[in-house]
């Protein structure tokens, strides 16, 4: 048979896992699909994803990628791995692609959306999926001007991890919006949590840093209580320093939707 690229979306919640990537003795989003392959195949295979998701994070679009020389059709692929999986983790489509596609250096853009739930009462079904700001009335029109501050190619070494030692730190964010209604503007099939007291933050970008995602929630949520104003994101980002940034958001109300290539 000959090897061939096969391109898996994955879906998971992060909730029991230590992230995306294999770590000795912790139970990974990586391990376990690897393990589910490698059961189906009958030999260790290599699986690589576009995006390194951390602990308590979940995804609806991860893209990884397989190279296999199996008879098994693509088209049965993404239920016979699933098969092998834990009830939190599925492939949703397995497909052809080119040799020479590189799942880390090629994706174009990303969808992160972050959701905070506002609301007195403990939101017990979802509440792993967000971050309960208890009875927090959250200002949406001033986050979105913060917001709009941080769109754009620029240096957001200030948020990244104070632990990310990497010298290139330019990004670029193609849309950083802020709602609060019942479904998120134009995927409103991606928003199954409803009401007023439900706040959501999409940010689409090229690539990210670190904590970058998590760093910029925790800074347009200080916007939106009233601690900074909006007018405080260029000298966040002119300062090129973690601590100028406002603090991390919690990792369980953040979600990969989608990776474009």
């Amino acid at each position: 048979m000959a090897l061939r690229n096969v391109k898996l979306t994955v879906s998971y919640d992060g909730t029991s896992y230590h992230g995306w990537q294999i770590q000795p003795g912790k139970r990974t989003i990586q391990a376990e699909l690897a393990n589910a392959v490698s059961e189906l195949l009958g030999w260790r295979t290599r699986v690589t994803a576009a995006s390194r998701t951390d602990a308590g994070v979940s995804a609806k679009g991860q893209v990884a990628l397989i190279q296999i020389d199996s008879p098994i059709p693509t088209k049965n692929l993404a239920k016979a791995i699933t098969d092998r999986l834990p009830d939190d983790i599925a492939v949703t489509e397995a497909v052809d692609i080119p040799m020479g596609f590189n799942v880390i250096g090629d994706p174009k853009c990303k969808l992160y959306r972050y959701s905070i739930f506002t609301g007195k009462d403990r939101p017990v079904f979802e509440i792993h999926h967000c971050w309960h700001l208890v009875a927090a009335k959250l200002d949406v029109a001033l986050m979105n001007q913060a917001a709009k501050l941080l769109m754009g190619k620029q240096d957001f070494k200030s948020f990244a991890t104070a632990d990310d030692h990497r010298t290139d730190s330019v990004r670029t964010i193609f849309r950083c919006e802020v709602y609060s209604s019942k479904f998120p503007p134009q995927e409103p099939s991606d928003a199954p949590m409803v009401g007023d007291d439900w706040v959501f933050i999409d940010v689409e970008g090229d690539r990210f840093l670190y904590n970058m995602v998590r760093n910029i929630v925790g800074t347009l949520v200080e916007v939106g209580v009233g601690r900074m104003k909006p007018e405080k994101i260029p000298e966040i980002i002119e300062a090129k320093n973690r601590r100028a940034a406002g603090p991390i958001a919690p990792p369980e109300g953040l979600c990969l939707m989608w990776i474009r290539f």
